[in-house]
């Protein structure tokens, strides 16, 4: 899950050291997403996965492994 999670977010912000991303990683703060790039993830995580995100959850996440849990949960 942590895998197909991180490649999407490598995808979408252009990061070839896939290994740099952490489940600890922040988007906005270690990874330089910008709220834009932040939706766009969350969208294709919903794709992917085939689960909705409320907004206001997605907004209470803080890091990775917050999205990754998220989904195991949820799916």
């Amino acid at each position: 899950m942590f895998e197909r999670i991180r490649s999407i977010i490598a995808e979408q912000l252009g990061i070839d050291d896939i290994e740099s991303i952490e489940r600890t990683s922040s988007l906005i703060n270690d990874l330089d997403a910008d709220s834009l790039d932040a939706v766009e993830i969350i969208m294709a995580i919903e794709d992917e996965f085939g689960v909705e995100i409320p907004d206001e959850e997605a907004e209470s996440f803080k890091n990775i492994g917050d999205i990754v849990d998220y989904i195991e949960r949820n799916k």
